[in-house]
């Protein structure tokens, strides 16, 4: 089984390195015309769909789905499934984080066999890294992947992300931890990846990671494409930017989405 990180590595070669975001935010759903509910929901997914079935990797954020309890759910499994027909990888923006058991049901979930398991599902690592071993283990024994969050770009994040511990801060203890799992998989591209906001002055260093970097904040965040060559360190097609609002405002027509993300696709292609 081909592991999630060569997966990905090829498909950014192929298709360029920005991962688009699905966000059906209920004001993004009003501005095209649809329903704040379910069928509304699935329209909008729709759209994206066929707008970014020639994109390396996208990102649905589960929570827009959650909100609509089961209904949502059965959407993001139909947009799951749709963008893998399209041939698009798919990583689940799902944000999960538990101890014991509890993780090991949240592996089954997005790296088992479920309906919602994604080629990748980013986690939390904030009870500690080894709370994610079950989801690790599970994604690997699937050929998934996991985006382990490290140093997001909100404020409140840095009180903990920015502390130190054994001279280094709990961010790059994390990206460390992160580059351990991948060393074991050498020599082909490590399937655990990190999460670094893309406003951050001061990023982990990602250089020694064997392993992808999303980056998130690019656009309306205000991270700039330019900017982001050799962030923390990185080698080239190592990050995959993210963007969503930038992108989903120039919907709902397919064309105008399709040629909104392309535009972000060519300002960062040179991260390949």
């Amino acid at each position: 089984m081909t592991g999630f990180g060569s997966r990905l590595a090829e498909a950014i070669a192929a298709r360029g390195p920005l991962c688009p975001g699905i966000d059906p935010h209920p004001e993004l759903l009003s501005a095209w015309g649809l329903s704040a509910d379910a069928d509304g929901l699935s329209r909008f997914c729709d759209i994206c769909v066929e707008a970014f079935a020639g994109f390396a990797i996208v990102k649905p954020q589960v929570a827009f789905f959650e909100a609509y309890g089961a209904a949502g759910f059965t959407v993001l499994e139909h947009t799951i499934a749709a963008l893998r027909d399209a041939g698009v990888l798919v990583l689940a923006d799902a944000k999960r984080g538990d101890i014991g058991s509890t993780m090991a049901a949240y592996a089954n979930a997005w790296s088992g066999d479920s309906p919602l398991a994604a080629d990748a599902v980013t986690a939390s690592p904030y009870l500690g890294f080894g709370s994610l071993q079950p989801l690790l283990d599970t994604a690997e024994t699937n050929g998934r992947g996991v985006f382990v969050l490290a140093a997001t770009s909100n404020p409140e994040g840095a009180t903990v992300q920015r502390a130190e511990t054994g001279g280094r801060t709990v961010a790059q203890s994390i990206v460390d931890a992160a580059a351990a799992v991948n060393r074991d998989r050498l020599p082909t591209p490590g399937s655990v990846g990190v999460v670094v906001g893309a406003t951050l002055a001061e990023p982990p260093d990602v250089s020694a990671l064997g392993g992808p970097v999303l980056v998130p904040g690019v656009g309306a965040q205000g991270g700039r494409p330019e900017a982001l060559g050799g962030l923390g360190g990185s080698h080239a097609g190592q990050l995959l930017p993210a963007v969503s609002r930038d992108v989903l405002r120039a919907g709902p027509d397919v064309a105008e989405l399709r040629a909104a993300a392309e535009k972000f696709r060519d300002a960062v292609a040179y991260l390949a």
